[in-house]
């Protein structure tokens, strides 16, 4: 059925993974692929904003949250199974759609936050992903 899954994950919204996450694994298990875990950090880029941030600002952030990623995983990752961690850098819906087509993705499982008035029925990120994205997309609410 699937091969490479890519699961989407905000490090700061624990809704992003706590359903999507058991998902992720159970497509994992039922059809023997591969689980891709992925978390993307702001790009802060040479902007007028960057020169407020230390030198060495925007590689600590990553080392930072590649540290986060792989504690969550080890700590909510059920036992015998694993994920490749992926800590990348940009727009959230471009690095994930990008990510999915490196990594020959056949699944992209992400969750939609709980809908604004101005969000609807998905959260921007995952619309956007659901949208453009070529692969299958798996909405978990």
């Amino acid at each position: 059925m699937y091969k490479e899954i890519l699961l989407a994950i905000d490090l700061e919204e624990e809704s992003s993974w706590q359903k999507a996450l058991p998902e992720a694994v159970e497509l994992c298990r039922a059809s023997g692929a591969r689980l891709h875990a992925l978390t993307v950090v702001p790009e802060l880029g040479p902007s007028i904003v960057s020169g407020y941030f230390p030198e060495d600002y925007e590689a600590r952030m990553i080392a930072d949250t590649t540290k986060r990623l792989n504690t969550l995983l080890k700590a909510e990752l059920p036992e015998g199974v694993k994920a490749r961690p992926i800590v990348a850098q940009g727009t959230v819906y471009k690095i994930v759609i990008d990510t999915a087509e490196g990594i020959g993705a056949d699944l992209i499982v992400m969750a939609s936050h709980r809908p604004e008035r101005r969000d609807y029925l998905l959260g921007p990120n995952a619309a956007r992903v659901v949208r453009h994205s070529d692969k299958s997309v798996l909405v978990v609410r």
